[in-house]
């Protein structure tokens, strides 16, 4: 099936390493996100050097493209200088990963300390903040367009609308948080399209981040329209953690666009059918 966006998935579908991921989705999604992550003096998920060139074959072969989920939210340090561990823990992934030209680099700006305060010389301050750390990761990136910066949970939509304004960074929209906290992602969506590189869908049901199947139909099928009629081309990855529910997000997609499913539960047994197939 085809779409006009790049269908994506994230590197944790099935239960093992990226490498293996990659090779699983590969023929079956455009884009993988690698959600990558790097603990102080302990493990990490780095992909080595042999892993990285075997992930520019695939992407070759399969005319696939990878987003990279920097793993912390992003901040200058409490003095303004970029010495936080956010900023070294994104330069050490973008090194990492750079060979593979990734379709974006997706981040979180933390702007919690002045969520709620209606201090206007601290949110001014982290504002300008904002934008130095963008800069400065925007340079080993390969140009602050490569970033996309994400709508959070429980943040205001247009929060970080005062930062995108002075520097040209692309966007991630995450349709599951605007379901979450009760927005309309289409009414969003008009206005974000424009800059928008990467777009985030998931379900909700006891939390977020379910299969897209979760998602009522119509609310799903309006997103979906809303792509279509904006003639997006860039990544919308199906933001899930599990086999079954990148199936069954598959399916509901399917089944959304082109109507040819009429139950939720019959597109869940398809997508089962399909993955039994492609494991055998």
């Amino acid at each position: 099936m085809t779409y006009p966006f790049r269908l994506g998935a994230t590197s944790y579908v099935v239960p093992a390493d990226i490498l293996t991921n990659v090779r699983y989705l590969a023929g079956k999604v455009q884009d993988v996100e690698l959600v990558l992550f790097e603990v102080d003096d302990g493990p990490n998920n780095l992909p080595l050097h042999e892993e990285i060139e075997e992930m520019r074959r695939l992407a070759a072969r399969h005319d696939m493209t990878y987003t990279v989920h920097l793993p912390l939210d992003l901040r200058l340090a409490d003095d303004g200088f970029p010495r936080h561990a956010s900023l070294d823990k994104a330069r050490r992934v973008i090194d990492c990963t750079l060979a593979l030209d990734p379709w974006a680099y997706v981040l979180h700006l933390d702007g919690k300390t002045v969520l709620n305060r209606s201090d206007a010389e601290s949110l001014l301050r982290w504002r300008d903040q904002a934008v130095l750390a963008l800069e400065l990761v925007g340079k080993w990136a390969g140009g602050p367009q490569r970033l996309a910066v994400e709508n959070l949970e429980g943040y205001p939509p247009d929060f970080y609308d005062p930062v995108l304004e002075r520097i040209a960074v692309s966007r991630t929209v995450d349709v599951g948080h605007l379901w979450l906290d009760g927005y309309d992602p289409v009414a969003y969506l008009k206005n974000a399209l424009p800059r928008t590189r990467v777009i985030h869908l998931h379900g909700i049901e006891d939390r977020d981040h379910r299969s897209v199947a979760k998602a009522p139909r119509e609310k799903l099928k309006a997103v979906l329209d809303e792509l279509v009629s904006a003639d997006y081309r860039g990544v919308l990855t199906l933001e899930v953690f599990s086999e079954t529910d990148f199936l069954t997000s598959c399916a509901a997609v399917k089944a959304a666009m082109h109507g040819d499913m009429p139950s939720s539960d019959r597109g869940i047994a398809a997508a089962g059918a399909d993955g039994r197939r492609h494991r055998s």
